[in-house]
């Protein structure tokens, strides 16, 4: 493979295990997932369900390679991890990777077993009076701090963790009960910087950040993917927030936005009382109904 891909199963696993593929954000890692991973070890014991979690290109342990960018190259990418194994995987993305996992469905059915999309992924709200012109600063709007710690240096790996613990969302789930679990998908984004060893700084690589954050607000095909793979028979959940990114009251989804969508009958819909953007998949109550959606596309 072309990139890295972390298997973080807990216990043996065998060719007829079922798999899922889990796909992080916009400025995650694969390391996004350890938790989800301790908690399928938890419910279905060592070895009952195979996690791979990759860091999409421009991120953690992976380059981003001659050639283009954007959502297109992480598809093929996991098209290519998709059917490498021996039966189709579950495809599971959040945010910005449920996107990716959306247009995988509606290019490659026949790779995947089904989708499990967690706050992303059925089309995606533009912030009002948006364009295409500035990424860099529509980006600072849509994802705020988040954004900002990739445009800054940081005098150690403490500052680093210290400024991702003021953001409104993140900060709160690093001091709690799984925080320690939340630290290891951070500690594996930040890095000595290439210009500077005695700075640090995130892996994420702006340029793909730029590339993929265009294509989530303004890719052609990503509004109809959820229906398209609808069409060709992909059995679909959408489990949803009610807080933002931000923690804010108003999420990324709300029913009356979900109606305008037009999403699909034929895709369950769950909303995931009292989590935001990210506590819905760095936190157990966030990620028990996901969960439960993982064991009903595998059958255990």
């Amino acid at each position: 493979m072309s990139f890295h891909v972390h298997d973080l199963t807990i216990g043996p696993a065998g060719p007829q295990t079922p798999t899922v593929i889990a796909v992080h954000g916009i400025t995650g890692n694969g390391l996004n997932w350890t938790l989800l991973a301790e908690l399928l070890g938890e419910r279905f014991g060592p070895g009952g369900v195979r996690l791979l979690a990759p860091d999409l290109r421009g991120r953690g342990d992976s380059s981003i390679g001659p050639g283009p960018l954007g959502l297109a190259v992480h598809v093929q990418d996991l098209y290519t991890l998709a059917t490498s194994l021996p039966q189709p995987p579950l495809m599971l993305g959040h945010s910005m990777g449920a996107a990716v996992c959306a247009l995988l469905a509606a290019k490659h059915p026949e790779a995947i077993r089904g989708l499990v999309l967690v706050d992303g992924g059925v089309n995606f709200p533009v912030p009002s009076g948006m364009g295409d012109g500035d990424i860099d600063q529509t980006l600072r709007v849509v994802l705020g701090p988040a954004m900002k710690r990739l445009e800054r240096t940081f005098d150690s790996p403490t500052a680093y963790l210290d400024f991702v613990g003021e953001h409104q969302a993140v900060g709160p789930l690093l001091r709690g009960p799984d925080g320690d679990q939340v630290r290891r998908y951070l500690d594996h984004d930040v890095r000595p910087c290439a210009a500077d060893p005695t700075k640090y700084a995130s892996s994420c690589v702006l340029a793909a950040i730029r590339a993929d954050g265009k294509d989530v607000l303004f890719h052609p095909a990503l509004a109809g993917a959820v229906r398209q793979a609808v069409e060709q028979d992909v059995p679909i959940d959408f489990l949803w927030a009610p807080r933002g990114l931000f923690d804010e009251p108003q999420g990324l989804y709300d029913t009356e936005r979900l109606k305008l969508l037009q999403v699909p009958d034929e895709v369950r819909v769950t909303k995931v009382p009292d989590t935001n953007h990210y506590s819905i998949v760095l936190s157990r109550a966030g990620l028990a109904p996901v969960i439960d959606a993982v064991a009903r596309h595998l059958d255990l």
